[in-house]
C-alpha cells in the first residue's frame, strides 16, 4: 500500500482522480453515472479512476452486492489524503 505522499501524487498525476476526490470531498457518497454526467466524463472514464481509487483503499463501496448503482465512499486513508491534497495544494 502506498503511502500518504505517495497516494497525493498518484491522485494528482490523473485528472479522473482528482474528480472523484473533488466529487467525494463534496458529496460524501458518489456514484460514478452522476459524477460523469456532471463532468461531462463517460462512466467507463469515472468507473475506471473508482476502481482504480478503490484497489488502492481509497474509496470503498457501500454497495458491493449490486452489479449497477454502486455507491462509493472515501476510506478514512483516502480522507486522509484529500487533507494532505487540501494543504499542500490548496485542493478544493
Amino acid at each position: 500500500m502506498m503511502n500518504i505522499e505517495e497516494a497525493v501524487r498518484w491522485v494528482l498525476s490523473v485528472d479522473r482522480r482528482m474528480l472523484v476526490m473533488r466529487e467525494a470531498h463534496e458529496n460524501g457518497v458518489i456514484k460514478a453515472s452522476e459524477l460523469a454526467s456532471r463532468t461531462g466524463r463517460s462512466v467507463q472514464n469515472i468507473s475506471r479512476a473508482i476502481h482504480e481509487m478503490e484497489r488502492e483503499g481509497l474509496i470503498e463501496c457501500l454497495t458491493p452486492e449490486k452489479e449497477t448503482w454502486k455507491r462509493y465512499l472515501l476510506t478514512p486513508f483516502g480522507r486522509s489524503v484529500l487533507e494532505s491534497m487540501r494543504s499542500a495544494y490548496a485542493f478544493e
